[in-house]
């Protein structure tokens, strides 16, 4: 690699890392928002907020690095064009396949690391975060019992504990069950304990009182007792089979999936298949923005005016790639046949490549006249 090639790729990595960096962190905001919302304010403590969102980096990250790769090529090929290092370096011969060859390298490491967060840690982490919500979800203490507060879990039922100790000891605990039509029954009790059992989890409660109000009747029993244990397995919907998402598959399996896996997973084949080749049609398509980013700008040349028109057309030329994949994956995702549909989107991004780059090298033999007889100069017999 010439030193021109590290020069470029030297610039282009240290901007890519630094549009990263700005792009994750407003992505991460914004989901850190919603799983504020659901996690801490029902009862979860910060380390567990911090550990379900950086279980979603990666899928924030694998949303941002074309992104940031196809930003920060604009930016350097503007700024190398505003200062005349672009000019000077074409005047110096260096062709637009051979400007286009560090912008390639740089584009084959993103699509590097595109494809690693596809492939591996992005499936990783989304089987972790299902797992650990499963987990959350079986916290009763942490979800759904707050001291001092009426707690509303799911219909027809309201919890009420004065007080929680450090050991997860419930003191003065209300419970009112209205999950039956015709029977209202409501407990309370100087203490309870939240344990498991092989069949689920139980709240034990001690030295208590239940009044059952028979709401056809209107006859209402009351009964005192010294433990009583009330099954809220079903509250917190354990015993439920973990189901498997599409998104924490391997990428092997989801590319060789037929109809017989698909249905032993309870998944859609077309969409395993799209999914599957979708991971491998990223990797591809992350190599491409940066390209046509810097042969866009190769179009243009020195003006004071910048190279506006220039940037608006890499623009509007990468745009619609993201319709490409859309139209793509609503068709591909109802057709198990039309799988290939996946790399439509790396394929339509590599012909406009293709075409900026022999539009650029057409352009810049003409403007350097390369290949033409200069005025008054003899003809050379054929």
């Amino acid at each position: 690699m010439g030193r021109f090639d590290r020069y470029i790729l030297t610039q282009l990595t240290v901007l890519f890392g630094f549009f990263s960096l700005v792009l994750i962190s407003v992505y991460w905001i914004e989901a850190a928002v919603d799983l504020f919302d659901s996690l801490i304010a029902d009862g979860q403590n910060l380390s567990v907020f911090l550990e379900f969102t950086a279980l979603a980096l990666p899928q924030i990250m694998l949303l941002v690095l074309p992104i940031a790769a196809f930003v920060a090529t604009l930016y350097i090929f503007n700024r190398m064009i505003g200062e005349s290092e672009l000019v000077v370096m074409q005047t110096a011969g260096l062709s637009a396949w051979r400007l286009l060859r560090p912008v390639l390298v740089f584009g084959l490491l993103v699509g590097g690391l595109t494809g690693t967060l596809a492939n591996v840690l992005a499936p990783a982490a989304r089987s972790q975060f299902i797992d650990r919500s499963a987990e959350v979800q079986e916290d009763l203490t942490g979800r759904f019992l707050r001291a001092g507060e009426f707690i509303h879990p799911t219909a027809g039922l309201t919890v009420y504990i004065r007080e929680i100790t450090e050991l997860g000891e419930f003191r003065d605990l209300f419970l009112q069950d209205r999950s039956q039509p015709d029977v209202e029954t409501t407990y309370t009790a100087t203490t309870a304990l939240l344990v498991r059992s092989p069949a689920g989890p139980r709240l034990v409660m001690f030295d208590g009182m239940a009044q059952s109000l028979d709401r056809e009747t209107g006859r209402l029993s009351t009964v005192t007792f010294a433990d009583f244990t009330y099954d809220v397995a079903a509250l917190i919907a354990e015993g439920r089979a973990r189901g498997y998402d599409v998104r924490e598959l391997p990428t092997a399996l989801l590319v060789r999936a037929d109809a017989g896996t698909a249905e032993a997973m309870g998944l859609p084949l077309a969409r395993m298949l799209f999914e599957g080749h979708d991971r491998i049609a990223r990797m591809l398509f992350a190599i491409f923005p940066p390209l046509i980013g810097a042969a866009c700008l190769m179009l243009g040349h020195f003006s004071r005016f910048g190279v506006w028109r220039q940037i608006l057309l890499a623009v509007v030329l990468v745009v619609p790639l993201q319709v490409i994949w859309n139209a793509s994956e609503a068709t591909a995702r109802a057709d198990a046949e039309l799988w290939y549909l996946a790399y439509a989107q790396p394929a339509a991004a590599a012909a406009i490549t293709l075409a900026l780059g022999l539009l650029a090298g057409s352009r810049r033999r003409l403007l350097t006249g390369y290949g033409r007889r200069p005025r008054g100069s003899p003809e050379v017999p054929a």
